[in-house]
């Protein structure tokens, strides 16, 4: 965690000498780098600083999903954990921990939580999962045990449950997926739980952007503070990586941990990009024992502040998600990604549930249907259960907001829940993207 502290030009030389012992064990273990290596006659001799990683070709998620077994670069034997990711060809991609992965995993957690401020004392309420061959709730389990921190592990889901724990228990943090505490708060209010006077002091939260390119909050976090005034951090991670990029206390991008991963931003056709522009963040893991993964294209855009921060922190900071590589959306024109939209949902007073779906017309360009449920409480708005006075509404918020106003279909409040929080996801589903499956 100290070398966070350090000057960029000794990070610089840390990570480099870090990647050469990442790629010699490659070259030694990894069947697929090592043919890798092989095709494209790679001297990995000859990579000795960070720049020279763009002499390597990138590792895809088609990559992990078509010869997966030959990422394992040890026996099977060796395995601890197994774990399974989503990939965009939708066979799930399976990960293998060996122990000192897990012994990784639970360094990378204590030192993000640390960065967010926790301490041994804190006692964290995890309303996350740990099954489902889900790695996260097992990282933040890990790494708050080595932290010392106490644990309380009820998992996602079951308002009442949630609100029972904090009441006997008396946790200080919970961390969950942030729309999660809208949820709880609902709850709340409608059983009279003073939540405000609650023992609950902090929030670290997954999943979902709570800021704002500038770091500002926004809807969402912003929703949150107005109702419960609590300390909120964003985290962001992925199975892939193996690591966390946590905010500290300035709340203004998540820190990068040198010791645990390489970092490049790339454009459309593989180019490094200008610093504080967006690109597709690429990673190289270090220190990962049984599947390490050199440049993997993460689909993720984003971009990096490299200013000290005011945390006394040199190390690199990843902006809030702007969005999926793979989830651009070209409507009528004008170019977005999901989470401008979901912003103008998040405003909407009267919106309860929300799923965008995106599907290709006749045409070949994008259809966006967004398929919205009203909450109790705005629907004395309706006159003779007539939604075009909202929809109009909406309408109008998305032109201000995107320029654009997609169509809006009112659904059931169940049928939303159930496309939102589906048995077999560990997220929210709140984008459905069919134009992959209508071509095939």
């Amino acid at each position: 965690m100290e070398i966070e502290f350090k000057t960029k030009e000794e990070i610089k030389h840390f990570q480099e000498e870090k990647l050469k012992i990442a790629l010699q064990y490659l070259q030694e273990h990894s069947p697929f780098y090592k043919r890798m290596f092989s095709q494209y006659n790679i001297d990995i001799q000859k990579i000795k600083t960070l720049e020279d990683l763009q002499k390597i070709p990138f590792t895809e998620k088609k990559d992990l999903q078509l010869y997966n077994d030959d990422f394992l670069c040890v026996p099977r034997e060796k395995v601890i954990d197994f774990i399974t990711t989503s990939g965009t060809l939708g066979d799930p991609v399976s990960f293998a921990m060996t122990d000192n992965d897990l012994d990784r995993l639970a360094y990378n957690e204590k030192i993000s939580f640390l960065c967010t401020g926790a301490k041994p004392t804190d006692v964290v309420q995890l309303m996350t999962t740990l099954d489902k061959r889900f790695m996260a709730g097992l990282a933040y389990f890990l790494g708050l045990r080595s932290l010392g921190a106490g644990i309380v592990r009820v998992g996602n889901g079951i308002p009442e449950l949630q609100w029972d724990t904090i009441r006997r228990i008396k946790p200080n943090t919970i961390m969950c997926v942030p729309s999660f505490i809208l949820h709880i708060i609902k709850y709340a209010e409608e059983h009279g739980i003073d939540y405000r006077n609650s023992s609950i002091k902090r929030v670290v939260c997954i999943g979902e952007n709570l800021r704002e390119q500038d770091f500002s909050l926004n809807l969402l976090g912003q929703r949150i503070k107005e109702k419960w005034d609590v300390e909120l951090f964003s985290t962001y991670a992925s199975t892939e990586m193996a690591t966390t990029f946590a905010e500290c206390e300035y709340g203004c991008g998540g820190h990068h941990h040198p010791e645990l991963i390489v970092c490049e931003l790339i454009d459309n056709e593989g180019n490094i990009v200008d610093n504080g522009e967006v690109g597709e963040l690429v990673v190289t893991t270090l220190g990962v024992e049984g599947m390490p993964l050199l440049r993997f294209k993460t689909g993720d855009l984003v971009s990096f502040h490299t200013e000290q921060c005011k945390c006394g922190r040199h190390s690199m900071r990843v902006s809030p998600v702007v969005g999926r590589a793979n989830n651009l959306l070209k409507y009528k024109g004008t170019t977005l990604y999901p989470p401008a939209i979901y912003d103008a949902l998040d405003n909407a007073p009267y919106v309860e549930h929300y799923v965008v779906e995106v599907s290709l017309n006749e045409n070949g360009t994008d259809e966006i249907v967004i398929k919205i449920s009203i909450n109790e409480k705005s629907q004395h708005l309706l006159v003779n259960s007539d939604y075009s006075l909202l929809i109009k509404d909406l309408k109008d918020r998305f032109r201000a907001k995107i320029r654009v106003a997609p169509e809006i279909k009112i659904c059931n409040s169940n049928d939303l829940r159930a496309i939102i929080f589906p048995d077999i996801s560990r997220k929210p589903v709140k984008f459905v993207d069919k134009r992959h499956s209508a071509n095939g």
